[in-house]
């Protein structure tokens, strides 16, 4: 079976943060963590070179694999940052109406910038993500 890639590791997310190179960016990813580390009431840490995750639960497959995996994260990708909501059905498809500017992913939402988006719907989305999964 393969090897998962991404694993929590113990690489600083403060470093990786302030490593940005464009500041609008590295702002919205703080704000982000804010968000984030509020809803989990968790402390971030780096899963694999470029996640910045949340919590942490038990993912367990069909064919009885188990991993652990973040409850929530984000990535600032080339092109957007990648938000790691697990938006299933069980979210009000209100809030995502209500979002603004994003492109919906496996399990992520791509956003270009956190002004695209209504701040407190991305805020209540990420609450709802957290209490969904631990609802489960």
């Amino acid at each position: 079976m393969a090897e998962l890639k991404t694993t929590k590791t113990k690489a600083n997310v403060e470093d990786f943060l302030n490593e940005i190179a464009d500041e609008n960016v590295r702002a919205d990813c703080k704000k982000i963590a804010v968000m984030m580390e509020e809803a989990t009431q968790s402390q971030p840490k780096m899963w694999g070179a470029a996640i910045v995750g949340f919590g942490s639960r038990l993912v367990k497959y069909e064919s009885g694999r188990e991993l652990d995996w973040m409850e929530i994260g984000f990535s600032p990708r080339k092109q957007n940052l990648t938000l790691y909501l697990t938006i299933g059905e069980s979210l009000d498809a209100d809030l995502l109406a209500n979002l603004g500017k994003y492109k919906p992913g496996k399990d992520c939402l791509f956003i270009n910038r956190l002004s695209d988006v209504n701040g407190k719907v991305l805020k209540e989305l990420i609450e709802k993500t957290v209490e969904n999964i631990r609802r489960k």
